[in-house]
């Protein structure tokens, strides 16, 4: 790989953003107790919860993969995004965020032993960790070495992983979740002021043209819905593929649901995810539409992970080029720093605290920083093995397709069904994992050619199936067991009741509604 030229002052502002970055982490630093380290003292306003979700959330496989994609497929991956994101997240601030803030969990694990039991937590601890180390952490880390390669094309890839890897690591473990988030807010603006020139340059350059001509023309690259037959997303899949593994994504997933644990109270929980919704919005048009572009702009490219670094490096002069190459490196570094916490939180308070009931919280932080340099050195042991699929993105959602909806269903069945009992929901994740491991070996088999996003579904209504039958053979569910961990009807109706005297900048509802209005207005626009 040819490397491409950088300018001194580019390096410096990669270099003084690295420093500076490290830095602010530390200065944040909240280490001293448990709740401090992992869940920064349950203190965090609306806005930082909104910015730091953003900034956790455009990982590898948005920033990198989602801009490949848009290259070769056009604007549908939106998608997971839009139905696998925003309609999610709203979904999630409404009906199991409360209950989750309630349950005064420190782990999204620990609510499945308040709903059901040990068992359940346990499994779906172990396979947190797993799916962090091996497809978030591996993948921030991999990233790196695309973006540094383009650079430096005869640097040493394990050089790489392990700068990175420090450089995260150096504030994320002597801090906790608090030195993330702090880290995070500054990530998350860099992030979107970069991406936001990016967008600028390639409207400004042609890129406005291009697309006005392709809309124009009705090409299917800038549709949102596509054919059922569509080999990239089709229109079914939107609506009964991506909601599910949105759901595991935004509701389940501990890197970000850690971030809304630590709100001071649940309405400022609600909003933070409702922001977070807002700004999701702006990638569309500062992460995909500029992959589209790209064709126009650079249609040699063949690995479609090098889309976005090839649009930096060519397309920027000196001084934005180091500002767009930070904001890269601000998206690696805040997804990684977010994993880190969120993989060391899972086995401390899920393994370590459960064999050790008697630990301290000094202990408890103590073994989170231990666990965090064990998780970082596996996961930049696996990262080089990524190299084998064909992009970050196509390695993330295979995977998640199977991990996914086994646990989606577990929470859903326990959030919404009272009957639902702690036997019936362990069975249902075990036969539930044996038929993800069956599909993963004989998929084509069973199903044909048939999409991963329809795969999705199949094994999730297998999964509540199984739970729900496997509910009816064993004794139902205290109702203290309930109390907390239950949607209830009657207190949705009467809070909707105490909000209509709320204004809307303080009604979630209205947020919420104004996510659904956009995100429909999107899908009409771009059909």
């Amino acid at each position: 790989m040819e490397g491409l030229s950088i300018g001194t002052i580019d390096i410096i502002i990669i270099g003084l953003y690295l420093v500076f970055i490290t830095w602010w982490g530390l200065r944040h630093a909240k280490g001293g107790d448990a709740g401090s380290y992992f869940l920064a003292g349950r203190s965090m306003p609306w806005w930082v919860i909104g910015l730091s979700l953003f900034a956790a959330s455009i990982s590898s496989t948005t920033l990198i993969g989602q801009s490949g994609d848009a290259y070769h497929t056009g604007i549908a991956v939106f998608n997971y995004n839009l139905t696998g994101g925003v309609v999610v997240m709203v979904l999630f601030a409404v009906f199991l965020l409360p209950l989750y803030l309630k349950s005064g969990i420190f782990t999204i694990p620990e609510f499945l032993e308040k709903r059901y039991d040990r068992r359940s937590r346990y499994y779906f601890s172990a396979i947190s960790i797993i799916g962090t180390v091996f497809l978030d952490a591996a993948g921030a880390l991999y990233a790196a070495v695309l973006i540094i390669k383009l650079i430096f094309p005869a640097a040493d890839t394990g050089l790489i992983i392990c700068i990175f890897a420090l450089l995260a690591a150096s504030y994320t473990i002597p801090g906790g979740l608090s030195s993330a988030i702090s880290a995070e807010l500054i990530q998350a603006v860099i992030l979107i002021a970069g991406s936001v020139i990016l967008t600028v340059v390639c409207f400004t350059g042609g890129g406005m043209e291009y697309v006005a001509g392709l809309m124009q023309d009705g090409d299917i690259a800038v549709k949102l819905i596509r054919p059922l037959d569509d080999s990239a997303t089709p229109w079914l899949g939107l609506f009964i593929g991506m909601p599910i593994s949105g759901m595991y994504f935004w509701a389940n997933n501990q890197t970000l649901v850690q971030r809304v644990l630590s709100a001071k109270n649940v309405n400022e929980g609600r909003k933070g995810v409702m922001f977070c919704g807002f700004l999701t919005v702006l990638t569309l048009f500062i992460i995909i539409f500029p992959g589209v572009i790209a064709r126009a702009f650079f249609p040699e490219i063949e690995n479609p992970d090098m889309v976005y670094p090839t649009m930096v490096m060519k397309l920027l002069p000196a001084g934005l080029l180091g500002v767009l190459l930070s904001a890269m490196l601000a998206a690696l570094m805040s997804t990684l720093s977010a994993i880190l916490n969120s993989a060391s939180t899972l086995f401390t308070m899920d393994f370590y605290a459960q064999l050790r009931p008697d630990a301290d919280s000094r202990q408890l932080v103590r073994v989170g920083r231990i666990s965090t340099v064990v998780i970082l050195l596996i996961a930049a042991l696996w990262a080089p093995n990524i190299s084998r699929f064909d992009s970050l993105l196509k390695y993330y959602q295979e995977m998640i397709s199977y991990i996914a909806p086994p646990i989606v269903a577990a929470f859903m069945t326990g959030i919404f069904s009272r009957r639902t009992n702690a036997s019936g929901a362990f069975i249902g994740l075990i036969a539930g994992l044996i038929m993800a491991v069956i599909l993963l070996f004989f998929r084509e088999e069973i199903f044909g050619n048939m999409h991963f996003l329809f795969l999705i579904p199949v094994l999730f209504a297998f999964s509540v199936v199984v739970i729900l039958v496997a509910s009816c053979f064993y004794p139902a569910p205290s109702e203290e067991k309930l109390r907390t961990t239950v949607f209830s009807f009657s207190e949705f109706r009467e809070e909707g009741k105490a909000l209509k005297g709320v204004s809307f900048w303080g009604n979630y509802r209205v947020w919420g509604m104004g996510l659904i209005v956009l995100s429909a207005l999107l899908l009409i626009i771009f059909s």
